[in-house]
């Protein structure tokens, strides 16, 4: 029996590689220097090929909340590919590992960010530009990833904001960030990453959202609590914020084709 991730059927390497462009969303496996991890892959209808986007899921992991997200990205015209930073081994021991190597900015964690980037451009519907979009966790992993080959960098409420900021930018990618201006792990975030980009002339789109806390763009269960404790879902937030993602996405993607 094939096993499933939400409606969406996981397939061997050696089928995925052979989707269909109608097929809208599937479970892959995609090699990492640790080994295959299980990654949801979502294309968009049409005809390609399209801009690549590696999302970075959040702290609490692979849940439905991912999929709308992979299904907003491929209908705008991008392929979405979701690794799973969890796969290997219990998940409380995954999200210490996890963790502890986005505080140190090495180990597992980012080469598996790194291999999904690579699985995106060595596909024949890539067109060789790839974005990096991350959420809570995932946005810190965006912009400490931001120099390492992207065309463009999309964090969510990456917060805290990196230690050594400063320094973990150099040479990064332009970045389009947003923050919910109500995140109790982010005061002063809009500001400090602004200030560093603009030091670095590196193109940014930054903005932070009165109203709205963290995981503001993630439709997270107990929601009446999490907007007591500065969390939260916020439409109006979270649709302004993709307007401006693939904005910018269409501005530093699209209009590249060439393949790295």
């Amino acid at each position: 029996m094939t096993p499933t991730y939400g409606n969406c059927a996981r397939v061997p390497r050696t089928v995925a590689t052979r989707l269909q462009l109608d097929d809208a969303m599937t479970t892959i496996d995609i090699d990492t220097p640790a080994g295959p991890i299980d990654a949801l892959l979502g294309v968009p209808t049409g005809e390609g090929p399209w801009p690549g986007v590696v999302v970075v899921h959040d702290a609490i992991g692979y849940a439905p909340d991912n999929e709308a997200i992979s299904e907003r990205i491929a209908a705008a015209g991008y392929l979405a590919l979701t690794p799973n930073m969890y796969a290997r081994g219990g998940r409380a021991r995954c999200i210490t590992r996890v963790f502890r190597e986005l505080l140190t900015k090495r180990g597992r964690a980012l080469d598996d960010i790194l291999a999904a980037r690579d699985h995106l451009l060595a596909m024949a519907e890539c067109s060789g530009q790839v974005g990096i979009a991350g959420f809570c966790m995932g946005g810190q992993f965006a912009l400490i990833l931001s120099p390492r080959g992207f065309g463009a960098s999309a964090p969510f409420y990456g917060t805290p904001l990196p230690r050594h900021l400063s320094e973990t930018l150099d040479g990064a990618c332009p970045i389009v960030a947003s923050f919910g201006n109500r995140d109790p792990l982010g005061l002063g975030a809009p500001s400090r990453l602004r200030e560093v980009t603009q030091a670095k002339q590196i193109p940014a789109d930054i903005k932070g959202y009165p109203g709205a806390g963290h995981s503001f763009a993630n439709k997270l269960p107990r929601q009446p609590l999490l907007r007591i404790t500065g969390f939260g879902y916020n439409e109006a937030a979270t649709e302004d914020a993709w307007g401006r993602v693939f904005a910018f996405f269409g501005e530093h993607l699209a209009a590249g084709t060439s393949r790295g």
